[in-house]
């Protein structure tokens, strides 16, 4: 079994967004487990807290692939 590689938090919805029964939040939810299985590995922590989404896969490989896409955009935004 492979270890959770820490968490990627992400400001991703409104603050009013705070239920993990959200229509957003459950289509995020959905779109992060067919990319885990895309890779072979599980999602292995999801959280929604005022609009901020924590999640972790069982996959270092795709938690370095996602952290480079954030850095990228932030970049790109900057």
């Amino acid at each position: 079994m492979k270890e959770a590689a820490g968490f990627i938090e992400v400001d991703l919805f409104p603050a009013e967004v705070d239920s993990l029964e959200h229509p957003d939040v459950l289509r995020f939810r959905e779109l992060l487990e067919d990319v885990a299985m895309e890779y072979h590995c599980r999602l292995t922590s999801f959280e929604i807290e005022r609009g901020t989404v924590s999640f972790s896969f069982d996959s270092n490989e795709l938690m370095a692939e996602i952290l480079k896409i954030l850095q990228n955009d932030r970049q790109n935004h900057s």
